[in-house]
C-alpha cells in the first residue's frame, strides 16, 4: 500500500513535469530536503534554547552546496530550454557582445562621474575656505603695515589700537582676533574684552597660513613676522570656522560638515576602540572602558541640502580630506569636509561663470542626448530586424525538415530575401525538388524493374526449358543477357520423328524492344514448324518471283523457304530499323544430313571429330531489312562426334587491350573441350568470354547453341 501511494504520487509529479529527471536535479532536490529539515531542526532547537545554536555551520554548508546545485541545475535547464531556439542564443548573444560590455562601460562611466561631481563638490568647499583663508593673510599683511610704521614712529603703546580700521573689521570680520607681540609683550588689536592675545608658537614663521586646530576649535590663521633692528614685530589674525562662517560658504553649495578626523590617545585615528584588562594588566573580557577621544568638540556643521529641482536631481555626499595645523605643536593634522548637495546644485555652480549661456550648453547636451538615443533604437530596431530574418529563416528552415521527415515533399519555403540565408531557402527547396524528382523517378524504376522482371520470367519461358535429345542428335543452349532481358535467340525445334530444327538469331537492339522483336520471330518459327498445323494445311507462299506449294502430312518448310517467309512479315510489321539475324537448320538423322540457311548471322562452324573445324557458309540478308529478299538452301553431312557450333556476336567482339575475343579462339575451346557433355563446354566457353572481359560491363548478349551428332 505504501508502495502504491508513492507510485501514484510520483506519476502525479511525472503528469505535471515536476519531478527530477536528471541525477543533477534529483541531488539538488535531495539536499533541499536536507537542508529545509536542519532548518526546522534548528528553528525548533531555538524555541526551547533560544541560546543554543544547534547545526548551525552544518545549515550553512548544505545552504551553501545546495545553492551551487541549484545553480548548475538551473543553467542546464535554461540551455536546454530557453537556449534551445536560435532566438533565444542570439539575444544572449547580443547581451554578452553588446548589452554587457555597454552596461560595464556605462557603469564605469556613472561611478567615473559620481566620482568626479562629488570632488567638484568638496573642491568647492574647499576652495572657498581657502579663499577666506587668503583674505584674512592679506588684511594681516596690510595690518603688519600698519604696526611696523608706529614701532618706528614709536607710538605702538599709545595708538596700536588704531592699526585696526573698526569699521571695515566689523564689516568684513567681524568675529576676527589680532594680536602683535613686540618685545615680548602682546597687544590685542581685535577682540572682546575679555580676549588675551593669541600666543604665537615658533614653528609659526612669517607668511604661515593654515587651517589650525587650537583648544578643540578649528581657526583660520596667518602669521606676519618682520625684523625691526635687533627686535621682531610678529602679528597675527585668527577667525574661528564657526557655523556663521561655515553657512556664508555652504551658500549655493548645500549642507557642509568640517572637522579633524578623531584620534584616540596615542594620536591615531580611532572610532572608539576598545581596551579589556584584568587587574594584573592582561587583556581578557570581564570588564572594560573606552580610550577617550579629542577632536570630536571641534565639529562645525552649516547650510541646507538644497529642495530637489527634479525626480532626477539625486543627493550627493561626499568628502574630502582637508590639511589642519595643531597649533601647539605645528604638527599636521588629518582634518575632513563634507558636502551634500543636489546634482542641479553643482550643475549652476559649474556653469555660473558663462551666465546665462548655460542654458545654451543645456539645450545642445539634451539635442544631443535626444540625438544618441534615436541612434540608439534604430540600431535597436535594425538588430531586433536583421534576428528577426535569422531566426525566421531557421525557423522555417526547421518546419521544412519536419515536413519532409514526415514524406511531406511538396513542402517549399517561402523566400522573402535576397541573402546567404535565401540562397540557403533556395537551396533546400531545391533539395527538395530534386529528392521528389528522384523518389518519383525510383518509384518509375522499381516499376520499370518490376516490368523488366516480369518480362525476364516471360522470356525465359520462351527459351527451351527442357530439350528432347534426339536419338542421333544432343543439343544444349544458354544464354546471359547482358540487360534484364535479351534480344538474342535460340530454339530447339520437333520437326518430327528423328528430325530437329536449330535456330539461332540476334536481333537489332537491346532492351525490352528487342525482346519484344525476339518474341515475335520466336512465335513466327514455331507457328511455321509445327507439324500438326502442317497436316491438314495446304500453304503456298509466293517469295520473290517463285511459287511455293507443298500438301501432305509430315513435311515442312525448308529453312530458305521459313526466313522468306520471316523477313516478309517482320518487313510489313515492324519499322525500318528493326531488323534481325538468323541460321535456321533442320537435321535429319536418318541421314545425318544438316540442311540450312542463314540470314546475316555469324556464321556457325563445325568442330569434327578429329579436331578439324570449317564454316557453315556466311549466308544471306537480314530478315526485316528490305522486302521480297531470297534465300539459299545449304547441305552438311555429320558424322558422330562432330558439334555445330551456333553463337551471337556477344560471344566473339568483346574486346580487351589484347583485342577481340574472336572465333578461332571459340573453336580452339570448343576443342580442347569436345569431348565433354555439351554443358560443360558451354561453361566453357562463357567462364572464357567473361574472364576476357574483365572486370568492364558486359557489352552484350552472349548466346552459345552446340549440337552434336551421336
Amino acid at each position: 500500500m505504501k508502495r502504491s501511494l508513492l507510485r501514484d504520487l510520483q506519476d502525479r509529479l511525472i503528469l505535471k513535469g515536476w519531478y527530477p529527471q536528471t541525477k543533477l536535479a534529483r541531488w539538488t532536490t535531495y539536499l533541499v530536503l536536507i537542508d529545509l529539515a536542519l532548518w526546522l531542526i534548528r528553528r525548533a532547537t531555538k524555541f526551547f534554547k533560544p541560546q543554543s545554536d544547534f547545526a548551525g555551520g552544518w545549515l550553512t554548508f548544505f545552504t551553501l552546496i545546495v545553492g551551487c546545485f541549484a545553480l548548475a541545475w538551473v543553467l542546464r535547464w535554461t540551455k536546454q530550454h530557453l537556449l534551445w531556439r536560435l532566438r533565444n542564443r542570439l539575444l544572449v548573444t547580443y547581451v554578452f557582445i553588446g548589452a554587457a560590455p555597454v552596461i560595464l562601460i556605462g557603469l564605469m562611466l556613472f561611478l567615473a562621474g559620481w566620482l568626479f561631481v562629488g570632488q567638484f563638490a568638496a573642491d568647492l568647499a574647499s576652495k572657498d575656505l581657502n579663499i577666506e583663508l587668503r583674505r584674512l593673510t592679506a588684511a594681516n599683511h596690510t595690518l603688519m603695515g600698519g604696526a611696523k610704521t608706529l614701532v618706528r614712529t614709536g607710538r605702538i603703546e599709545q595708538d596700536y589700537k588704531d592699526i585696526v580700521d573698526r569699521d571695515i573689521a566689523s564689516r568684513e570680520f567681524p568675529s576676527r582676533q589680532v594680536s602683535l607681540w613686540y618685545r615680548g609683550k602682546g597687544y590685542l588689536l581685535q577682540g572682546s574684552a575679555t580676549d588675551q592675545p593669541i600666543a604665537v608658537p615658533d614653528h609659526a614663521k612669517n607668511g604661515f597660513a593654515a587651517i589650525t586646530l587650537a583648544d578643540n576649535m578649528i581657526f583660520l590663521r596667518s602669521v606676519s613676522r618682520s625684523k625691526i633692528g635687533n627686535d621682531e614685530l610678529t602679528l597675527v589674525s585668527s577667525v574661528p570656522l564657526n557655523r556663521e562662517m561655515l553657512a556664508n560658504v555652504a551658500q549655493n553649495l548645500g549642507f557642509l560638515t568640517v572637522g579633524p578626523v578623531p584620534v584616540g590617545a596615542n594620536g591615531a585615528p580611532t572610532q572608539g576602540s576598545t581596551v579589556s584588562y584584568n587587574q594584573d594588566g592582561k587583556e581578557q573580557t570581564n570588564f572594560s572602558f573606552v580610550e577617550p577621544e579629542r577632536g570630536l568638540d571641534a565639529l562645525v556643521q552649516a547650510g541646507d541640502v538644497p529642495t530637489p529641482a527634479a525626480w532626477y536631481d539625486w543627493k550627493l555626499t561626499w568628502g574630502t580630506f582637508l590639511s589642519m595645523t595643531d597649533w601647539t605643536d605645528g604638527k599636521r593634522r588629518d582634518g575632513y569636509i563634507s558636502v551634500q548637495t543636489r546634482l542641479f546644485q553643482l550643475y549652476s555652480r559649474l556653469f555660473e561663470a558663462i551666465g546665462k549661456n548655460a542654458s545654451i550648453f543645456l539645450t545642445a547636451l539634451s539635442v544631443i542626448a535626444v540625438f544618441l538615443l534615436v541612434i540608439e533604437l534604430i540600431a535597436l530596431f535594425i538588430g531586433l530586424r536583421l534576428t528577426r530574418t535569422i531566426t525566421r529563416s531557421v525557423a522555417e528552415l526547421y518546419n521544412a525538415t519536419e515536413h519532409i521527415n514526415k514524406g511531406d515533399f511538396h513542402h517549399r519555403i517561402q523566400v522573402r530575401s535576397k541573402d546567404q540565408l535565401a540562397a540557403l531557402e533556395g537551396a533546400f527547396n531545391s533539395m527538395t525538388t530534386s529528392i521528389e524528382a528522384l523518389i518519383l523517378e525510383q518509384k518509375e524504376k522499381q516499376k520499370l524493374e518490376s516490368e523488366l522482371a516480369i518480362a525476364q520470367e516471360v522470356q525465359a519461358l520462351l527459351f527451351p526449358r527442357e530439350v528432347s535429345q534426339s536419338e542421333s542428335l544432343e543439343m544444349h543452349g544458354v544464354c546471359r543477357p547482358a540487360r534484364t532481358v535479351s534480344g538474342d535467340y535460340y530454339d530447339f525445334l520437333q520437326l518430327g520423328h528423328n528430325q530437329i530444327g536449330l535456330a539461332v538469331g540476334d536481333i537489332s537492339g537491346k532492351g525490352i524492344s528487342a525482346a519484344l522483336l525476339m518474341a515475335t520471330v520466336h512465335a513466327f518459327v514455331r507457328a511455321y514448324t509445327i507439324e500438326e498445323a502442317l497436316a491438314e494445311a495446304k500453304v503456298g507462299a509466293a517469295v520473290g518471283t517463285q511459287q511455293l506449294v507443298f500438301t501432305a502430312s509430315g513435311d515442312h518448310l525448308p529453312p530458305a523457304t521459313l526466313l522468306a517467309l520471316l523477313n516478309e512479315q517482320l518487313f510489313r510489321s515492324t519499322p525500318a530499323s528493326k531488323y534481325a539475324t538468323m541460321f535456321l537448320g533442320f537435321y535429319d538423322g536418318h541421314r545425318k544430313r544438316l540442311t540450312y540457311s542463314n540470314a546475316g548471322h555469324l556464321p556457325p562452324f563445325l568442330v569434327c571429330a578429329d579436331g578439324s573445324y570449317r564454316k557453315l557458309g556466311d549466308g544471306g540478308m537480314v530478315v526485316g531489312l528490305f522486302g521480297g529478299v531470297s534465300y539459299e538452301n545449304e547441305h552438311v553431312e555429320l558424322s558422330s562426334g562432330d558439334i555445330i557450333v551456333a553463337y551471337s556476336d556477344g560471344v566473339t567482339e568483346p574486346e580487351n587491350e589484347f583485342g577481340e575475343f574472336g572465333e578461332e579462339r571459340l573453336a580452339q575451346i570448343v576443342r580442347e573441350h569436345s569431348s565433354l557433355p555439351l554443358p560443360r563446354i558451354a561453361d566453357a566457353v562463357i567462364t572464357a568470354v567473361t574472364d576476357w572481359i574483365g572486370g568492364a560491363e558486359q557489352p552484350d548478349d552472349i548466346t552459345v547453341v552446340l549440337a552434336r551428332a551421336r
